[in-house]
């Protein structure tokens, strides 16, 4: 008995050993604070950033100081002028809006730009960690920080096909 049990616990370390997967975590962030070209990018964003917001607040000051000067002269004022200075008060905050929106919104310039300067930089450390991965044997690997998840993965853990055959649907 004794010595069938030790060829099978042998046979079952030494498979689950050779099922085992290669996992790793990165921090990517790390990583990139401490490259130049992602700090002068960084720099970069951070100037355009603020000469923007820098504009948009003399933009308000000037509305401020437009509503300023309309509620000292309001009592003076007839009603068509009092509605006429309503609208361009309010006109040039939606402006300022827009504004705002353009430079600062989801798909604003300094999203844009920032995709412009950053994801370069990005695309090169992640072709880097999947070439580490596919030297090294890695077959997962995870960001330590978690912000971009799952940063490499071997093929042969994607399962997309068989679950497209599983529902029916043509393999890509």
């Amino acid at each position: 008995m004794k010595n069938i049990l030790f060829p099978l616990l042998l046979t079952l370390m030494i498979s689950s050993f050779s099922f085992a997967q290669r996992i790793a975590v990165v921090d990517v962030s790390g990583i990139l604070e401490d490259l130049a070209d992602y700090k002068e990018a960084q720099a970069e964003i951070d100037k355009i950033s603020a000469k923007w917001r820098q504009d948009i607040a003399q933009e308000y000051d000037k509305i401020k100081s437009m509503y300023n000067k309309y509620q000292a002269e309001q009592v003076l004022l007839s009603e068509d002028v009092r509605i006429e200075r309503e609208e361009e008060i309010m006109e040039k905050e939606k402006q300022v809006r827009e504004l705002q929106k353009r430079r600062f919104g989801p798909e604003g310039d300094l999203f844009r730009r920032r995709q412009e300067l950053v994801s370069p930089i990005q695309d090169e450390v992640f072709t880097a960690i999947e070439d580490y991965a596919t030297i090294k044997g890695y077959d997962l690997i995870f960001d330590k920080a978690g912000a971009a998840g799952l940063l490499y993965a071997s093929d042969e853990f994607d399962k997309t096909s068989e679950i497209r055959r599983e529902l029916g649907l043509k393999s890509n």
